[in-house]
């Protein structure tokens, strides 16, 4: 498989692209919608899946759909305590997390998917009252990633609403590579606003 093969497996809706990411306030809600609509898009995906077809690898050397699955709420719920520390402290510094370490954790490799699927639904739907409330200087707050630098909320709403459909993406184009789903959910058109 050649590079760029790989490339569009690990990527299928492409990398995620800061500077086409606008800002108005129309984006900011589009974002807000794909993140309160992934967790029914993630069951739907995966709802007749078998565990050994959850324990294949949606690229060589990449993870498991069951790993995809658990990640997604260990990442989203890091980035909902980042916006929270930009909402309460004065531009914080957050700390990082080894997230392919994570995936190896034996709840990432052994869990049930509903477990994950239960808390994104939760987290989600806390989230989504939360952004739904921010003002426009809310949206402006900022925290410093160690790597990154510092990150407005109103950009990192955008990132995570890349991210969702990013992994929903590596989900559903699996199960069309494989034949195992005739209508798998695509990921929606939220990768064109971001």
């Amino acid at each position: 498989m050649s590079e760029e093969e790989l490339e569009l497996l690990r990527y299928p809706i492409g990398k995620y692209n800061p500077s086409a990411n606008a800002s108005d306030e129309l984006q900011v809600e589009q974002h807000i919608l794909a993140i309160a609509q992934l967790p029914g898009k993630l069951r739907e995906a995966i709802a007749n899946l078998t565990p050994e077809q959850l324990d294949t690898c949606y690229r060589p050397e990449g993870w498991t759909l069951r790993q995809v699955i658990h990640h997604i709420p260990d990442s989203h719920m890091n980035g909902y305590i980042r916006q929270k520390l930009a909402l309460t402290e004065d531009v914080p510094t957050i700390r990082t997390y080894h997230e392919d370490e994570w995936a190896k954790l034996p709840d990432s490799l052994l869990a049930s998917t509903d477990i994950s699927l239960a808390l994104v639904e939760a987290l989600h739907q806390r989230w989504v009252v939360m952004l739904k409330c921010l003002t426009p200087e809310q949206l402006e707050r900022k925290f410093t990633h160690p790597e990154s630098g510092e990150t407005t909320i109103r950009q990192h709403i955008g990132v995570y609403a890349w991210h969702g459909e990013h992994h929903l993406a590596q989900i559903t184009s699996l199960i069309k590579r494989k034949g195992w789903a005739k209508n798998a959910p695509a990921a929606t058109g939220t990768a064109a606003l971001v």
